[in-house]
Order: structure tokens, then C-alpha cells, then sequence
């Protein structure tokens, strides 16, 4: 395929993660190859995020020819809509897709993002059993940037300083309330600031394997992804605790929106819905009600271009989701 400048453009295939703390943007090309990747704040506004990520993509469309588009995470309805996704799926099958291609092997899945965590169990490249946490924040990256920030460092120099503890302190991880007072604590009580994190990282893996772990056959080879696999005192805290290796693949922080990508040239349609990198500023808005039609009383949301409805959706009955309809696919 050409472009208009008449040069012969890539095939490639876009994965958009739009989650409650990040969303993540990734183009590769037919071999499912990374091009570029865009990590951004979601910021809670996702349709402004939208647009800034493909902006970010768009000095690729003279060279690239999208062939399909994914979409998953939290917000992944909307962002199907909004770019014209090809295919839309769940958090749990996009991470799965992605460490099965790029990690050979993988039978174990560890990710963690901003605000929930999830266990994966594969055999044979296939889900065959998961656990999800979107109860208790211990453990997740905004309960690590918000004790990063109490104890004034750089959240990125976090996993590093927690590699240089000698005595790990014994930190509460049951719950994220009970970590932070008891890691205030051993502060008062003089530890130093390494055996502390180094002690919070084991205490917020023993919360991560009591919660997701029971009854699961956690086996080698076991994958480190999401937002948190950077830190690296919590790669050698699962390490300690699983007694294996734990692997980090390149694109850790991405991952959920690269097995989008991968999902979406799974599906190899004959013409991509994709709209273009060019998101027109400003034409899709949303909006919420509360239906009052059953003692259910869902709360719909809604979003429109103009005075077009285009979808609805959170309904249970499918009164207000079925026409127009955005569909998982």
C-alpha cells in the first residue's frame, strides 16, 4: 500500500490499554515487532489521552498502513469506539496474548498495574486459570508512587535503594492502611530507608500471593508485567517468595496494550474500522444517567460526537445498550 507521497507503507497493527491510571499505546508492524510504544497518565480523562497518544502515532502514518486495532483495559469500550477498534477484550486474554509470544514458555503471569492486580495461570500459550484484586491497593503502583512520595524519593530509584538492604524490616501487608502505618513505625524506630523498602516489597508480595495465589498452581516460567515490574526490589521479593526466577520482558509496561495488537492481527479482517491517527479534537463527549426503569438502577454511560448518540453501555438489561450497540468482540 502507498501513501500519498507515493511510498510504500509497512502493514502494521495498533493495541491501545486505556486503564485507571495509565493508558498505553502500541504500533508494530506485520511480525509483531515493536515500532513505537506511548506510556501516558490517563489523568481521568481518557478521551483527552486518546487524542494525545495518537498524536504521538501519528508521524507513522505516512509509513504505516494500520491492518487492525485492539483495544483493552478499563476503559477499552470507549477507546474501541473512539479509534474504531477491530477487536475489544479483556485485560486477562491482551497480557496473556503478549507473554505468550514474548516470553516462550511462560506459564505464570504476575501483573500489576496502577490500581488492581492479576494473576494468570497459561498452559500451552492458553489462559487456563486467573485471579483478579481490585479491592485492596497494596501492592499496586499508586500505592508505591504515593510512599515514594512520603518518604520525598523518586519513585524510579525505589526498587534500586530496596536492592541495597542487608536486614529486611517486617512490614503489616495486609492491607495498604496497615503497610503504611507499620512502615511509619520502623521509621520512627531509626531502620534505615533501604531496609524499609526492602521490607515493604516483601510484605506487598505476601499480599499479592495470599490474595491471588491460593489454590492456583503457580508454576516456572513465571512473567513480571505491568507498571510495577520496574521496580526491581519487587522482581527480587517474588523471586525470594516463589523460590524461581521471575522474568521482566522488554515492553513490561505495555504489555496489556501490545497482546492488544497481537489480538487484533489474530483477527486479520478483511478492512480495519480504524479511524486514523487523526482524532478530531473535542468531537466525542460523555456523559452518565441513572436508569430508573428496575430496582437495579444502573448507571449508563453514555458518549456522543455532536448530537449523535453513539453507544451506551453498563446497563444489565441491555435497554439503553442495545441500540446502538458497542460490542466486545
Amino acid at each position: 500500500m502507498e501513501s500519498k507521497r507515493g511510498h510504500l507503507r509497512l502493514k502494521g497493527y495498533l493495541g491501545i490499554d486505556v486503564g485507571s491510571v495509565t493508558a498505553k499505546f502500541v504500533l508494530t508492524d506485520e511480525a509483531g515487532e515493536v515500532l513505537e510504544a506511548v506510556y501516558l497518565r490517563t489523568r481521568g480523562r481518557p478521551l483527552e489521552v486518546l487524542e494525545e497518544g495518537m498524536a504521538r502515532l501519528s508521524r507513522w502514518a505516512d509509513r504505516v498502513a494500520v491492518a487492525g486495532v485492539g483495544t483493552t483495559g478499563s476503559g477499552r469500550v470507549l477507546a474501541g469506539l473512539v479509534v474504531g477498534a477491530d477487536v475489544v477484550r479483556n485485560e486477562i486474554t491482551a497480557h496473556a496474548a503478549a507473554a505468550a509470544r514474548f516470553v516462550p514458555g511462560a506459564r505464570t503471569i504476575l501483573e500489576i498495574g496502577g490500581q488492581d492486580s492479576k494473576l494468570i495461570i497459561l498452559s500451552g500459550g492458553r489462559v487456563v486459570d486467573f485471579a483478579m484484586n481490585t479491592v485492596c491497593a497494596a501492592g499496586t503502583g499508586s500505592f508505591l508512587d504515593q510512599q515514594a512520595a512520603r518518604l520525598s524519593i523518586p519513585v524510579e530509584d525505589f526498587g534500586k535503594i530496596a536492592l541495597e538492604s542487608k536486614m529486611p524490616v517486617r512490614i503489616a501487608g495486609r492491607c495498604a492502611v496497615f503497610a503504611e502505618t507499620d512502615m511509619i513505625h520502623k521509621q520512627q524506630m531509626g531502620h534505615s530507608l533501604a531496609d524499609i523498602l526492602a521490607g515493604l516489597c516483601q510484605a506487598l508480595v505476601r499480599n499479592y500471593l495470599n490474595n491471588l495465589a491460593k489454590g492456583k498452581d503457580v508454576r516456572d516460567k513465571v512473567v513480571f508485567q505491568g507498571g510495577v515490574a520496574a521496580n526491581a526490589g519487587m522482581r527480587r521479593a517474588f523471586e525470594e517468595a516463589l523460590g524461581c526466577s521471575v522474568h521482566v520482558p522488554p515492553h513490561y509496561g505495555e504489555m496489556g496494550a501490545l497482546g492488544a495488537a497481537l489480538l487484533a492481527r489474530e483477527a486479520r479482517k478483511a478492512a480495519s474500522g480504524f479511524k486514523g491517527f487523526d482524532l478530531a479534537r473535542g468531537a466525542y463527549r460523555t456523559g452518565c444517567f441513572n436508569c430508573n426503569g428496575c430496582a437495579n438502577e444502573c448507571e449508563v454511560v453514555e458518549v456522543s460526537q455532536g448530537s449523535t448518540v453513539l453507544a451506551r453501555w453498563g446497563d444489565r438489561c441491555g435497554k439503553w445498550s442495545r441500540t446502538p450497540r458497542v460490542a466486545e468482540a
